[in-house]
């Protein structure tokens, strides 16, 4: 589950970045209109860098419909990795049955485990009784 939350959050960054590079795109290169008669646009200074980069209208327009393809997809993306994290399905009384189901599971596992580390000391015993048996013969 760990991964896959860790992919949510780069999903969701990444995500943000596209957000920000959409805005971006949308500043940088609009065209210069007045909405209304008292709107000016300023006047640049000979050193000064122009603050927008006006694209024709149709390629403004295919940039802008690349940035929504590109966000709609990552959006997707995000949507099916939350689909996939566990307990979306579950009521809060089912996941505490399985946790409970789980501990049991992992109770009896350490048993099995306590179990396994009894019978290799044990093996390990004979085996240097045998040995030191060996050993003065």
């Amino acid at each position: 589950m760990g991964d896959k939350l860790t992919q949510l959050q780069e999903s969701m960054d990444q995500l943000l970045t596209q957000f920000i590079a959409a805005l971006y795109y949308n500043e940088r290169h609009h065209d210069l209109q007045k909405f209304s008669p008292n709107d000016k646009i300023p006047e640049l200074k000979q050193d000064q860098p122009p603050e927008i980069d006006t694209l024709d209208p149709e390629q403004f327009k295919a940039g802008q419909l690349e940035l929504a393809r590109d966000l709609i997809t990552k959006e997707q993306q995000i949507e099916y990795l939350i689909s996939t994290l566990p307990g979306l399905d579950n009521s809060e009384r089912d996941q505490l049955q399985m946790i409970r189901e789980l501990e049991e599971e992992l109770g009896a596992a350490e048993q099995q485990r306590q179990e396994a580390l009894r019978e290799r000391d044990e093996v390990l015993k004979r085996l240097d009784g045998l040995v030191r048996l060996i050993r003065r013969h």
